[in-house]
């Protein structure tokens, strides 16, 4: 019937590329802990046999991102292999002061925040004579202005360029662009210049899709990372906490902030050995923020994960927000995509009640889903699919 079609939510249209293999850049002004966090980060990175066919980038880590839900069926399958979803996290170079206007590492540091899907935003908040701040004396709100500053100047460049070859077509060649058009010069362009982030705007569903192709940089989501003194990490305190939670507050309502300390974290990534490095952690009467900054970039990304479990191996596989079960199933190979029949669904939190698959199944949790059912964060999934070759089941 018809109004069983209106009460459909519409899938809303989510800022950035679409796709599964996201990535965080980690970018800060020079002398702010950035790369020593990003060591600490490379440290943690999965073996790269993990990834047979492809090139990792030097300056890419993939962390594997933690979650409890994994190491419980771990436990409870017993799988010869366990693989966790990762986070890729790009260390990028050389912002400065008009990187916007080609400084310092300018272009080429641009270009590489493009590729990026977010920005881990690396501030530092403490004093120290032998770690010379680039702009002279430490002012974390000068420093979170600065990157603003750039970052926007690039977007506003970017939209007068769209604008400028835009304009041409509407005019001669396709008089439909017109709508477009206008978008960007009356709404887009003035909301720059205004001093705003596009990802703080509250845009349509057709104007997200007109805003995405230009890769703009303030549309990413950003996670303040707030490097502190080992003292004041320990004692969380330090006067420039509220006025940085007030800027962020202003400028960039609903994102993390997340402080730690690089050289506690730098000193307990090379105590290899796991009883004593939680030893470490509980002499210093504080935690790792490692865990935290990991899972909060990859879902300020819109990423969730499905299981797929058996004796063979438990699996976590990433997937962003709103997709449906053949997306899932193209995440493990495309062939299943296109031969998409049913997946085989239940939830972690129903395994973890009854217990095992034997006795999801018993208490009817076991569902079977078409191609419109919307993977949910924690799915434990098991794929039908015809391959060619027959049915083919993938778990």
């Amino acid at each position: 019937s018809m109004s069983k079609k209106k009460d459909v939510p519409e899938a809303k249209v989510l800022l950035g590329r679409p796709g599964n293999h996201l990535k965080m850049g980690i970018v800060g002004l020079p002398n702010v802990g950035k790369s020593t966090m990003f060591n600490v980060l490379t440290n943690m990175s999965i073996p790269a046999e993990n990834f047979p066919f492809c090139t990792i980038d030097p300056n890419e880590s993939r962390c594997a991102v933690p979650d409890e839900r994994f190491d419980h069926l771990c436990k409870e399958f017993k799988p010869a292999k366990e693989i966790p979803a990762y986070l890729s996290i790009t260390d990028i170079a050389g912002l400065v002061r008009n990187a916007h206007g080609g400084e310092g590492l300018g272009n080429a540091f641009l270009s590489h925040i493009r590729a990026v899907d977010g920005i881990f935003q690396c501030i530092r908040i403490f004093d120290n004579e032998e770690i010379v701040h680039v702009e002279g004396e430490v002012n974390p709100i000068r420093d979170l202005e600065i990157i603003h500053e750039e970052l926007r100047l690039k977007d506003i460049e970017t939209i007068e360029k769209k604008i400028e070859s835009l304009q041409k077509i509407a005019d001669r060649v396709d008089k439909t662009k017109r709508t477009e058009l206008e978008f960007y010069k009356d709404k887009l362009l003035p909301f720059v210049q205004d001093g705003k982030d596009v990802r703080t705007g509250d845009w349509k569903g057709n104007e997200v899709e007109w805003i995405n192709p230009l890769f703009l940089l303030s549309a990413k989501p950003v996670v303040y990372l707030i490097n502190m003194s080992e003292r004041d990490f320990i004692r969380k305190r330090n006067k420039w906490l509220v006025k940085i939670k007030q800027w962020v507050d202003e400028h960039a309502a609903g994102a993390a902030m997340i402080p730690f300390c690089a050289e506690l974290e730098k000193t307990a990534a090379s105590i290899v050995d796991t009883s004593a490095n939680e030893q470490f952690w509980k002499d210093q009467k504080a935690q790792s923020a490692v865990p935290k900054i990991i899972k909060t970039g990859y879902h300020c990304l819109n990423l969730i994960h499905f299981f797929t479990c058996g004796p063979d191996e438990v699996r976590c596989w990433t997937l962003r927000e709103g997709a449906k079960a053949p997306d899932a199933a193209g995440v493990i190979h495309t062939d299943f995509q296109k031969g998409f029949i049913c997946a085989e669904v239940y939830s972690y939190e129903d395994f973890v009640e009854h217990q095992s698959e034997a006795g999801v199944k018993a208490a009817g949790k076991y569902k079977q889903q078409g191609k419109n059912y919307i993977t949910q964060d924690g799915d434990i999934m098991f794929f039908k699919a015809n391959t060619g070759g027959g049915l083919k089941k993938k778990k």
